[in-house]
């Protein structure tokens, strides 16, 4: 008898090892329409600024140039890292020409950048943050690139990009890349979260994990708490509670993507909250926040402010800032809990007070 079984694993195998970034966006919206396929090519674009911000990280030590401050201030007041800026220039130099987008928009841009009218002009807007935890870059540990795809709504004549302050629900994409020991962009197009690895060889992003999903429980908090004093009492009540509590673990390597990724593949919540001085927190919602409670939300857990979902959350300009609580659904409802119920105390003090 002739053993078919055997053939058909390797085929199985095969296909699963020739499953592209650009295959897979077409296989998960099931058609080759034109939306699908712009969607298709700005994924493999995304995957192409990844594989050069990868290349020049993986050299940075042996480079000039690439270490370092430029000396310069961003938008948010933050000093700028000269790979900050190689990585903005990088995506934008992707899609100048791409014809997929209309306009790009960067945390370390005061204003979004449009396509010049001699280059062809698409019907999309990419939303990033170029490099994540540029910090990491000096001192070889992790860093990320967090991107967002929507679509342009109206003629945006005035160049205010006022459209794209809608709530997060308006992303027909969202994103990241992870760039460490091997190189993972994680995307979602609203049909699921599913991972990629760039096998260098080939020079490609192949399908290694599909379907993500983030437990309803974990046991890792990651938060900086060298801000500890300086957060609402709702906040370090939460941080009292698991420190008096078996099974939890701390993690916190100061690069979102990072802390992010970890939360995804074993669960548990990771906080940026905001400040009693400065309460609207230090996270960017349109490049940062909106786009990973996307995906997050696609794997099953959820992204809170402590009041308000995430997505829901609509911005009063460009670069707004927004509190972060993200991960498995109960933890995110166990920190909600501590801020609901100091909200009902202050409340009723006020009330007694009046």
């Amino acid at each position: 008898m002739v053993d078919v079984a055997q053939p058909l694993v390797q085929e199985q195998a095969l296909d699963r090892d020739c499953t592209t970034l650009s295959r897979h966006v077409l296989q998960q919206l099931h058609s080759f329409s034109a939306e699908a396929q712009d969607l298709s090519a700005i994924m493999n674009r995304i995957g192409l600024a990844a594989k050069l911000i990868a290349r020049r990280l993986s050299r940075a030590g042996l480079m000039e140039g690439v270490l370092g401050f430029t000396g310069d201030v961003n938008v948010q007041g933050e000093s700028v890292k000269k790979m900050d800026i190689y990585a903005n220039d990088v995506f934008i130099s992707v899609f100048k020409q791409s014809g997929l987008v209309c306009r790009l928009a960067s945390e370390e841009m005061d204003k979004p950048y449009y396509i010049p009218e001699n280059c062809p002009i698409g019907r999309y807007t990419l939303l990033y943050d170029p490099i994540d935890g540029s910090s990491n870059v000096d001192i070889n540990l992790n860093v990320g690139s967090i991107f967002s795809i929507r679509q342009q709504e109206g003629d945006d004549l005035n160049g205010e990009a006022s459209d794209l302050l809608q709530d997060g629900h308006k992303q027909l994409a969202a994103g990241y890349v992870l760039y460490g020991p091997s190189t993972m962009l994680v995307y979602s197009i609203g049909t699921g979260v599913h991972a990629f690895t760039l096998d260098p060889s080939l020079g490609e992003f192949i399908l290694s994990n599909e379907n993500i999903r983030v437990p309803e429980h974990g046991s890792i908090y990651s938060v900086n708490e060298g801000n500890f004093w300086q957060w609402d009492e709702s906040l370090r009540e939460y941080i009292r509670y698991v420190h008096r509590q078996e099974g939890y673990t701390a993690r916190y390597g100061g690069a979102l993507v990072g802390d992010i990724h970890r939360i995804f593949t074993q669960g548990g919540v990771f906080l940026y909250p905001g400040t009693v001085k400065k309460p609207e927190g230090k996270l960017r919602l349109l490049y940062e926040s909106a786009p990973l409670a996307f995906l997050m939300e696609q794997a099953g857990g959820r992204a809170s402010t402590g009041t308000q979902d995430i997505l829901d959350v609509v911005p009063e300009k460009i670069h707004a800032r927004t509190p972060l609580i993200i991960g498995s659904k109960e933890d995110v409802a166990l920190v909600e809990s501590f801020i609901q119920k100091q909200a009902k105390v202050s409340g009723e003090t006020v009330s007694s007070n009046s």
